[in-house]
């Protein structure tokens, strides 16, 4: 075979194999873009759906109002969504630290045997159905302190977020390249320097990806709290006594059978979905201009002060 036709023998050999890759591309692509439509459409018709039928009780005596007797379609849910923004920022003061402390212990100093037992206690806590941990925390504070209370809710809630922190922030590190920890090794650093002014840095955007989610999560959990803060018709006077939260209210509201309680349920449940949507707006915009700027000048800068 003369070197000519080995030539055009490679060069339909090529064609060949870059008409299948094109083809296994294009097939791929189909199919990831049918997953994504799949995925959307029954989202898409539950953020309608609870549209459809809240936006028409949405007003200002609904948001701000007390609830009113039973039935009479008057009141509002104000002490509810008081409740669920007391209940989701203490909540995540318990459980976004210990969650964000674990993942950075598991990553950074975690090849040991104990690391291991953790990383699967968290991946087993993790799976825990919420009305277990509600439980938990009506036997360990409830029972012992002799009443409901927001501490409870708070607790319980925080067992759910922390093993979602944890394993969240533990991947997002993992993520950050080698690199950036041996430049500060070379710069004289020590690795506690190291892991909170460099690696946690660049690590940021996926670790709050995981308290969002956290956050989402107990948002909308109905069982721990029904167990824990139980549920009130009044605004927050104390944290030693029962507390209302829109995941309660919505319970309550879609058991009863009249129709002005049912058009309450789908506002409040409209309502919920909207703060749950401004907390991640809100947290997103915030660290958006800040996530992963400037890494290797802080380092440097850093390196220097640490050398004076």
């Amino acid at each position: 075979m003369t070197t000519n036709e080995r030539r055009q023998e490679y060069r339909t050999l090529f064609k060949q194999n870059v008409k299948n890759r094109l083809l296994v591309d294009k097939a791929v692509r189909i199919i990831v873009f049918a997953c994504v439509i799949i995925a959307i459409i029954p989202l898409g018709s539950i953020l309608v759906e609870v549209f459809k039928n809240g936006i028409s009780a949405i007003s200002y005596e609904f948001l701000t109002a007390t609830p009113g007797s039973i039935g009479s379609g008057k009141g509002g849910i104000g002490p509810a969504i008081q409740g669920t923004l007391i209940i989701i920022g203490l909540s995540s003061l318990i459980g976004v630290p210990i969650g964000v402390m674990s993942g950075i212990y598991l990553s950074e100093y975690g090849d040991n045997k104990l690391a291991r037992f953790i990383r699967f206690f968290n991946d087993v806590f993790m799976e825990f159905p919420s009305i277990v941990l509600g439980i938990f925390a009506f036997l360990v504070i409830v029972l012992i302190l002799g009443h409901f209370s927001v501490w409870a809710g708070a607790f319980a809630l925080s067992l759910i977020m922390f093993p979602i922190v944890a394993r969240t922030t533990e991947e997002s590190l993992k993520m950050v390249p080698i690199t950036y920890r041996e430049a500060g090794i070379a710069l004289g650093l020590k690795k506690w320097v190291i892991t909170f002014r460099i690696v946690i840095s660049a690590a940021k955007s996926g670790m709050i990806t995981g308290i969002l989610l956290s956050v989402s999560r107990i948002g909308g959990e109905t069982a721990p709290l029904i167990m824990t803060i139980l549920g009130s018709s009044q605004f927050f006077s104390s944290m030693d006594v029962p507390m209302d939260a829109l995941p309660l209210r919505i319970w309550r509201l879609s058991l009863l059978p009249y129709d002005s309680a049912q058009l309450q349920g789908w506002g409040s449940a409209l309502v919920l979905i909207i703060i749950i949507l401004g907390i991640n707006l809100g947290v997103r915009y915030y660290f958006a201009n800040k996530t992963g700027n400037g890494i290797m000048g802080r380092l440097i800068k850093q390196g220097v002060s640490n050398k004076k």
